[in-house]
C-alpha cells in the first residue's frame, strides 16, 4: 500500500480552499431573503376578510398554508398571488 506524505503546506491549502468553498455557500445562503409569513389575523388584515372567509379560503386550497400547533402560517407570496388574481399553488 503506498504512503502519501502530507505537509503543513498540504494542510494549509486544504484549510483554505476549504474557507473559501465555505464562505461562498454562506453568501449564497444569505443572498436568499427569508419568505416572510404571516399568521391569521395578519393575513385577515390584509385581504379584509373575515375568519370564515379566511378558513373557505385554507379549505378550497386557494390560499395555501402551513399550520404549527394551533396556529395558521401563511406565506407573503402566496397572498400576494392570490391579489394579483393567480390564486391556488403554482
Amino acid at each position: 500500500m503506498p504512503v502519501e506524505i502530507i505537509t503543513k503546506e498540504d494542510l494549509f491549502a486544504f484549510h483554505r480552499q476549504l474557507l473559501e468553498d465555505l464562505s461562498r455557500l454562506i453568501g449564497k445562503e444569505q443572498a436568499k431573503a427569508p419568505a416572510k409569513v404571516l399568521k391569521s389575523a395578519e393575513v385577515r388584515r390584509l385581504l379584509q376578510v373575515s375568519p370564515s372567509t379566511l378558513q373557505k379560503l385554507r379549505v378550497e386550497g386557494t390560499l395555501p398554508f402551513s399550520k404549527i400547533g394551533g396556529t395558521h402560517y401563511y406565506r407573503l407570496e402566496d397572498i400576494n398571488r392570490l391579489l394579483q388574481g393567480k390564486g391556488g399553488r403554482p
